[in-house]
């Protein structure tokens, strides 16, 4: 697998740790979870631009916000018990599609 790859993996990771982190400070209420949030955000921008190196900035960016979006969607409701609707379920099914079809586009 490609470093640049390996990079975007972990900022996305990173993104996601975070997102999740500052939900559990509860509006900085729990501050023990917010050096989650505090660490996660910068790491998964540096991570995001050394990806950059060897991806094309559209395919990154478009990978990394709906991976971002799809994850925090779906954790949110695994570990937080927020709604998953089959609305929901369906948007997401649009998001990844546009994600292989942004892939598709590039070759």
């Amino acid at each position: 697998m490609d470093q640049s790859w390996v990079f975007l993996a972990s900022a996305i990771l990173c993104e996601l740790i975070a997102t999740l982190c500052l939900k559990k400070t509860n509006g900085f209420v729990n501050s023990k979870y917010l050096l989650g949030s505090v660490i996660g955000y910068p790491a998964a921008f540096i991570c995001f631009g050394f990806s950059l190196k060897g991806i094309e900035v559209s395919v990154a960016y478009a990978i990394w916000s709906a991976i971002g979006i799809v994850g925090t969607t779906i954790l949110g409701a695994a570990l937080f018990g927020e709604s998953l609707s089959n609305f929901k379920l369906a948007c997401i099914l649009l998001i990844l599609f546009g994600i292989i079809g942004l892939n598709v586009a590039k070759r």
